[in-house]
């Protein structure tokens, strides 16, 4: 019904305004064993902290994670973290901000205390004034908002009730968009949802619909007519329902659809709506549909659900999750630029993983290939496969060889379950490669003794370790090229 591989790849030409409330996202992660003897209350062992941009521009991070660019609006104080966040939206390359500074108020702060083990929130303590913005910085926020609108495929407003989205730039901004016929896609707050009059597409949960309608939002019936009712009284296009485990709902033209949420470990659902609100933007910005986009956004809300803190979801990930597994690009799988290699890599050690590596020419895949791939990927959460240039395995095997060409071997070991990533390198060795990576598993066949593994004393200094796989007996790609050549005796 929707061709999302096209979609997805089409998200890096799309360019989405997004307007709302900044605050700083600061995650202290440890564990707690004891309570303290000064009071009633655990005292958290802090393993490490991590500071991230959230509120709304979790939403414009989200935006730029899938490609597509960002135009931001917002506020901050005159403060250390609204310094911290400006400076972190500049250095993303993807988000052109147009920051506006007030010195009466603080930057929104919210600190998480997070069980690093279980992934429970313990606390959250909160630095913020929710107040609306004066005269002159509203005025000075709609301009910005109105001078970017005209570059944007789609809008999305962020609310979170810190007082940047007043009603005036509210309906300044729904106005000039109808009239260019640019999507706006909101993230309300509070229960008069009259303010968002005109907007293409709000995005409640069910507590806020039920609030704001004053109608009950238990059964899918019940939300399907709540959100038709909604959708009616503020004049909007349609209304996307948001159901925790439950999944989503969309009311477009009458119409009621109903999805199921992805099954999957839920670790933190901070900043989900977020990632939600950015997808939906993206697909609406490129004409994609209510019901493509609201099944795009379910596939990104179980990505994110799935990590530790304020995340982001890639076009990768959501191809992977959205698409079947047959269906994915080999893209998705091969790397020629580094840089990407290390995106990659980032994203994992955010999260956690392990990974693992192993290298080799891999010309004619054979069960001893296998074998040694699927052992590798037991040793760790993600594997890293270096392959030979054409070039590289030419020096390596001699004339004649490589027999399939780097592209048609790279793509073959993708199609391979047991495979993350497959690395191309035009050096004789992977050395440079391992450096990169710096894997804790280096996995190679037992034809090599240990000390003979290239990487070895890197990654061992790294407290990493080298493993050696049995072979099968029989299968060499040397032996079935030279039998390949051997002339037919029949």
């Amino acid at each position: 019904m929707f061709d999302f591989d096209k979609l997805i790849s089409a998200l890096a030409d799309q360019t989405v305004l997004c307007i709302g409330d900044l605050m700083l996202d600061d995650f202290v992660y440890g564990e707690v064993s004891r309570i303290s003897p000064e009071a009633p209350a655990p005292v958290i062992r802090v393993n490490r902290s991590e500071m991230v941009i959230g509120g709304a521009g979790n939403v414009a991070r989200n935006i730029a994670s899938l490609g597509a660019r960002c135009i931001f609006v917002g506020l901050v104080g005159d403060d250390d973290a609204g310094r911290t966040l400006t400076a972190a939206l500049r250095a993303e390359p993807l988000i052109e901000s147009m920051i506006v500074v007030d010195a009466q108020r603080p930057t929104t702060r919210k600190v998480r205390f997070v069980s690093e083990h279980h992934s429970t929130h313990l606390l959250r303590a909160d630095w913020e004034v929710a107040q609306r913005v004066d005269a002159e910085r509203e005025k000075t926020l709609i301009d910005n908002a109105l001078s970017a609108l005209p570059r944007a495929g789609a809008v999305v407003l962020s609310d979170y009730a810190k007082g940047v989205l007043t009603p005036a730039l509210i309906r300044a901004v729904i106005t000039a968009a109808r009239k260019l016929g640019t999507p706006v896609i909101v993230d309300p707050k509070g229960v008069d949802f009259a303010i968002y009059r005109g907007a293409t597409l709000i995005t409640p949960n069910r507590k806020e619909l039920a609030d704001a309608t004053r109608r009950p939002a238990d059964t899918e019936a019940d939300i399907a007519a709540a959100a038709a009712e909604l959708a009616q009284a503020i004049d909007s296009e349609a209304v996307l329902v948001t159901r925790s485990e439950a999944g989503m709902t969309l009311v477009a033209g009458g119409a009621a659809v109903h999805v199921p949420a992805y099954p999957v470990k839920v670790r933190d659902v901070s900043g989900a709506g977020d990632t939600v609100a950015a997808v939906l933007a993206a697909m609406l910005a490129m004409q994609a549909g209510f019901e493509a986009a609201m099944r795009a956004a379910n596939a990104a809300a179980a990505v994110v659900v799935g990590k530790r803190g304020t995340a982001t979801v890639s076009a990768a990930e959501l191809r992977a999750r959205i698409l079947p597994a047959a269906s994915r690009a080999p893209e998705e799988k091969i790397v020629f630029d580094w840089s990407v290699l290390d995106e990659r890599l980032a994203e994992w050690r955010r999260q956690g993983l392990r990974v693992g590596f192993t290298n080799g020419c891999f010309d004619l895949l054979h069960p001893g290939h296998v074998k040694i791939l699927a052992g590798a990927r037991a040793t760790c959460d993600r594997l890293v496969v270096g392959l030979n240039s054409d070039a590289s395995a030419r020096r390596l095997k001699g004339d004649g060889r490589p027999v399939q060409d780097e592209h048609a071997r790279a793509e073959v070991l993708a199609a391979l379950e047991a495979v993350d990533l497959v690395v191309i390198f035009e050096q004789d060795t992977p050395i440079e490669l391992i450096r990169r990576v710096r894997p804790q598993t280096l996995v190679k066949g037992a034809d090599y003794r240990v000390d003979e593994v290239v990487g070895r004393e890197i990654v061992e200094a790294d407290g990493g370790e080298v493993i050696l796989i049995e072979l099968v007996p029989g299968h060499s790609t040397s032996r079935l090229v030279q039998r390949s050549r051997r002339p037919s005796t029949g």
